[in-house]
């Protein structure tokens, strides 16, 4: 699946929402839209292209009327297929962690962020750290990674035709 393609669909409304002047200073800097558009596109890539291994057939074959039934329909072209990437791929998201030392969109990716990283190494050696966020949550979902899976959420379903046109005409 072209993930470009995927990115040109949501083009048009991704630059309305882009970030203002001065926002870098504050503490909590919200994903964009182009942020959330990028992610989605990512991680609904990767979703077809793991559901895209199975050999798995769907048997349509319930003869209620007749003998003959339905031909069997591979997993891999079914719309189940498209329902279950779309209803998951916004949760995929909360695998994403903040890592503040990044710019830009780079500042979401999987896995702990240096900084965390090495404060928990220092923990774990008995050094004292002392933060205005409490141990306890340092591994709690972020505000802005909360608010990227909130927006996918809206962007799904706001462009859910689209999604599904595209994705039904890279199947043809």
């Amino acid at each position: 699946m072209d993930t470009f393609m995927l990115l040109a669909l949501f083009s048009m409304s991704s630059f309305s929402g882009a970030a203002k002047k001065g926002e870098d200073e504050e503490w909590v800097h919200l994903p964009n839209k182009c942020e959330v558009c990028k992610f989605v596109s990512i991680e609904m890539k990767s979703a077809f292209e793991e559901t895209g291994k199975t050999k798995e057939v769907i048997d349509t074959n319930y003869r209620f009327l007749d003998d003959k039934g339905a031909p069997p329909i591979k997993y891999v072209k079914s719309d189940i297929r498209f329902i279950e990437v779309m209803e998951n791929v916004c949760q995929r998201l909360m695998e994403y962690s903040l890592h503040k030392e990044r710019q830009g969109s780079n500042r979401f990716a999987k896995g702990m962020s240096e900084t965390f990283s090495t404060l928990h190494n220092l923990v774990h050696k008995g050094v004292k750290v002392v933060m205005d966020i409490p141990y306890e949550l340092w591994n709690e979902t972020s505000a802005e990674v909360a608010d990227l899976k909130k927006q996918c959420d809206v962007l799904v379903e706001q462009y859910e035709e689209v999604i599904e046109d595209w994705y039904k005409g890279t199947r043809s």
